[in-house]
């Protein structure tokens, strides 16, 4: 390792502005537009929510489920033109907790980055939970139906652990390796999921599905809950923010990708949740409750083999969202040494690799962590996805609300202030909206305890912080 400490910022013009790009000993302009892109794209793993998330939110948001889609969209929108003022400033591998610095006090800014870094720590277990469930699938399909709790148990956690080494193996060596591993990845699995969709609609006629949109028959209730757990479809959409030192025209591309992510993803997961809620309108097995709905879908839509592969290529996405998760956090947690807010061992870059070799091997550790745990327990693959995915979007929702407020005052004695304010405000309230529908009424076990365990997390960072500024003065 080689102490990223003094290395010079990387600076270029723009029109007569000279601009600093903080670089932290990582490699400096090697990614291009698309590998941005990829990053963020990856982090959200768009192939898995359909085979998993959306089936968790119909659980909760029954015929509403794409009406709970359409309002996480509109919200991501919302925060990535929140988000995107500051992409165009500023550059840098802390991607939020850099925003916030610039115009929030340092303890608000300090709880940005921790409940960042606590976000895509959390989601990394989530995805690994979706790496076990499906793997399982997997092996169904290949007839092992039936193993002893004990085996299953010690087969989880070995899934967790290949899932987790693997994940900071590769963020360790090369981050442009990284980012053409996930896209490839990503784009195969988008593309079976979109055919058979497509297959769906066309098999059902053009016509629209009412009962997905008659509010009268619906729980505003339930849709929010659904809310909450759809809008970890997006979490991750801006991650590409952690590469502000390693993409190519980081002021512009980073800013198109966190825009263009939250887009695009909203409309597949808008599309693909009315199709597969109008899909099994005709089968006997509830959506939510079907162990393959892509199986089912693949077979209804008369491509039947699809179903495995699409199977095959969510594992795989489940590896690669893991591996994006790890990569973000390793890059927040180098820009949180460099401030005070970690160990200073972790502000360290590998010489050869140029990535922060110590922050990701704790990013992948931690991530492993919580996820093993529970599978030892004899948790689901399945719950440990909805369960940690749930407990990140506490995390996002606090760094996404920051930078909301962070813009507010950014942009408080400038022109075009009223536009910004109308912006702020919106995404603001809706991000307290999406909170509160999941703290009152009371949902049931174990939702109710998640408030309390980020609550007791975040009352530990700001402890830790309190004490270690008191120790510096």
């Amino acid at each position: 390792m080689t102490p990223s400490q003094g290395e010079p910022a990387v600076a270029h013009h723009d029109g007569a502005k000279l601009i600093a790009i903080e670089n932290f000993g990582l490699r400096h302009n090697i990614l291009s537009p698309l590998e941005t892109l990829a990053q963020s794209i990856s982090t959200i793993a768009p192939s898995t929510s359909p085979a998993l998330t959306v089936p968790l939110v119909f659980a909760l948001a029954g015929q509403g489920t794409a009406i709970a889609y359409l309002i996480a969209t509109v919200l991501m929108v919302l925060i990535s033109l929140t988000i995107a003022p500051f992409a165009r400033e500023s550059s840098s591998p802390g991607s939020l907790f850099s925003y916030t610095r610039l115009s929030l006090p340092p303890s608000l800014s300090s709880l940005t980055a921790w409940a960042l870094f606590f976000a895509y720590i959390t989601t990394a277990s989530a995805v690994i939970g979706g790496f076990v469930f499906f793997s399982g699938t997997l092996l169904g399909d290949l007839g092992l139906t039936t193993i002893p709790v004990v085996a299953a148990r010690l087969l989880a956690f070995v899934l967790v652990a290949i899932a987790s080494i693997g994940a900071g193996w590769v963020a360790y060596r090369d981050i442009q390796v990284s980012a053409r591993l996930m896209l490839y990845i990503e784009g195969a699995s988008v593309c079976l999921i979109a055919v058979v969709i497509a297959l769906i609609l066309l098999r059902h006629g053009l016509h629209l599905d009412y009962a997905q949109f008659t509010l009268r028959t619906m729980s505003f209730r339930n849709i929010g809950l659904g809310v909450m757990l759809a809008i970890f479809s997006f979490v991750g959409f801006e991650s590409a923010t952690t590469l502000g030192a390693e993409a190519k025209d980081p002021l512009r591309t980073i800013p198109r990708a966190v825009i263009q992510s939250a887009i695009l993803s909203g409309a597949f997961f808008v599309v693909c949740s009315y199709g597969e809620t109008l899909g099994f309108h005709s089968s006997s097995t509830p959506l939510d409750q079907s162990a393959a709905p892509f199986h089912y879908l693949a077979a209804q839509a008369g491509v039947a083999p699809l179903g495995i592969l699409i199977d095959i290529g969510v594992l795989v996405s489940m590896f690669a969202a893991t591996l994006a998760c790890v990569i973000a956090a390793s890059r927040v947690l180098l820009l949180m040494a460099h401030h005070g807010l970690a160990h200073k061992s972790l502000s360290t870059t590998h010489a050869h690799n140029e990535t922060p070799g110590t922050a990701s091997i704790l990013a992948a550790t931690l991530a492993f962590l919580p996820a093993a745990a529970l599978a030892l327990h004899g948790t689901t693959g399945a719950d440990i996805y909805g369960w940690m995915g749930t407990l990140a979007v506490y995390g996002f929702l606090t760094a996404y609300g920051m930078v909301a407020i962070a813009l507010f005052f950014h942009r408080l004695k400038r022109p075009s202030f009223l536009a910004t304010a109308i912006l702020t405000t919106l995404a603001t309230l809706a991000m307290l909206a999406a909170i509160a529908s999941n703290i009152y009424p009371i949902p049931p076990s174990p939702m109710r305890y998640f408030p309390y365990i980020y609550a007791a997390y975040l009352a530990i960072a700001l402890s830790w912080l309190a004490l270690n500024n008191r120790s510096k003065a």
